[in-house]
């Protein structure tokens, strides 16, 4: 079961779009997009998407030893997001840091960039409908798995604590009525 290659799956076949002479721009068709029209873009998601799925792919080509798609499994999508944790852009303080759980430190510290949760999270979501759109099973999806979920549950209680930001859902607040005003 080849979910990678081009030939088992042309979906994300990589190919230079043809340039529009009148604009100047690239016209690329998307092949899950729902119109009949040969050069509508595919939306901002599904470019996310696609750029995530070929890194991950990239990520499997290059582990060691080389993975396929049908053995990964959630520890590697673990190692993956770790993996990521370099190019991250968000401090995110230790524990025996002076500015733990203040949000907004009042000076510079050595505590590491990481990805922020909500970064994380929407990959996770991209991934897993990637992997879904390129030939695998719901119930062997390793971006669903237990252990992945967990992390990142993990990933935003740690980092709320840091920020001492708390990431609890906010309760809709009713409406209020709008009653008439007696003439």
């Amino acid at each position: 079961m080849d979910l990678v290659s081009e030939s088992a799956n042309p979906r994300y076949k990589m190919e230079t779009p043809a340039a529009n002479p009148t604009t100047g721009s690239a016209a690329v068709s998307s092949p899950s997009s729902g119109s009949n029209s040969g050069s509508t873009t595919p939306s901002r998601y599904e470019n996310q998407k696609r750029r995530d799925w070929n890194t991950f792919c990239q990520y499997l080509r290059n582990h060691r030893p080389p993975l396929s798609l049908a053995l990964c499994s959630g520890a590697h999508v673990l190692e993956f997001l770790h993996y990521l944790d370099q190019f991250g852009k968000t401090k995110v303080h230790n524990h025996p840091c002076p500015f733990f759980g203040l949000p907004n430190p009042p000076a510079p510290c050595p505590c590491p960039l990481r990805q922020a949760w909500g970064s994380l999270d929407a990959l996770i979501g991209r991934l897993r409908a990637a992997y879904e759109e390129n030939g695998g099973r719901p119930e062997t999806n390793p971006f669903g798995a237990r252990a992945v979920r967990i992390y990142l549950r993990d990933v935003r209680d740690f980092q709320a604590k840091a920020r001492g930001v708390s990431y609890e859902k906010k309760r809709k607040r009713p409406k209020p009525k709008v009653t008439p005003a007696p003439t």
